[in-house]
């Protein structure tokens, strides 16, 4: 798993990771019979069973479950948070997207590694996303235009693209799919760094090593391994419905979610922009 929100919360992990050995079989116990001894505690015995077997069955949200409405609920809910700040911030305040960049790094990291959701925190890293993305699309706005617009549209159909690949079963998460995102992730990882310590000295300008034909490539690759990652949260989030996980791992679920999306959005907008400017 390459996404730090999933990876690291017990909820999501793979069955085999999460029992963390051989999984052992439970102590036996005595028959109900034996310690009953008596016809009449056996009949009462089965009036309880037929009286269970006849209530209605008990739903995730009568035994406080995580399910996939959950995820969905709190996931459109920080999206439009997320939207409704950075609308306000593009309008109001460009400038602040500096703040929204530190404070939504921080928060980040702490949520990301929190065994238990914090909704409050997860709001603020909304909140400050939405800040630093309002901010930042003003800037980007201003020198390429049609980059933001472009960059909404993409990201909300390569959302839909990968749900309907990952549903459909066409394209499942195996450990070899996981190894090759993880290998594309550490060499872009590396290559991003290189680039921002080249322009932070000087040994390159503008875009640096993603400038041209090449930046455009490497840009299609960070788009595809986002995508990639998507895949990774839908199954991720799978796992957890399917174990039974609490309800309250929804608000870890969309903020997982939310992070990849985001991630997913500036890689749209900065190949936009890339393009723009080559024209």
């Amino acid at each position: 798993m390459t996404n730090p929100v999933f990876s690291n919360n017990e909820a999501f992990r793979d069955p085999v990771q999460r029992r963390g050995g051989t999984k052992t079989s439970p102590a036996p116990t005595s028959s109900p019979y034996g310690q009953m001894g008596t016809a009449g505690a056996v009949g009462a015995d089965a009036a309880s069973l037929d009286a269970m077997y006849a209530a209605p069955s008990a739903t995730t949200a009568d035994t406080k479950r995580l399910t996939y409405d959950d995820v969905i609920i709190k996931t459109g809910g920080l999206l439009a948070l997320l939207v409704v700040v950075a609308a306000a911030t593009w309008t109001l305040a460009p400038q602040l997207y500096i703040i929204g960049a530190i404070a939504g790094l921080v928060l980040g990291l702490v949520n990301a590694f929190k065994r238990e959701p914090s909704p409050l925190l997860i709001t603020l890293y909304t909140v400050a996303q939405g800040m630093f993305l309002g901010g930042l699309s003003a800037s980007y706005a201003q020198f390429y235009e049609g980059a933001v617009p472009s960059a909404i549209v993409a990201t909300i159909a390569t959302f839909a693209g990968a749900l309907l690949l990952f549903k459909s079963g066409k394209v499942r998460v195996t450990p070899k799919f996981t190894k090759f995102l993880l290998i594309g992730m550490v060499g872009y990882l590396l290559f991003s760094l290189t680039n921002v310590v080249l322009l932070m000295f000087g040994a390159l300008d503008g875009w640096g090593l993603r400038g041209g034909t090449m930046g455009i490539v490497i840009s299609l690759v960070a788009v595809g391994l986002a995508a990639m990652s998507l895949i990774m949260d839908f199954d991720s989030i799978k796992r957890g419905v399917e174990a039974g996980a609490p309800a309250k791992f929804a608000w870890a679920a969309a903020f997982g979610l939310l992070v990849t999306l985001i991630w997913l959005y500036l890689e749209f907008l900065r190949l936009f922009a890339i393009l723009g400017s080559s024209d």
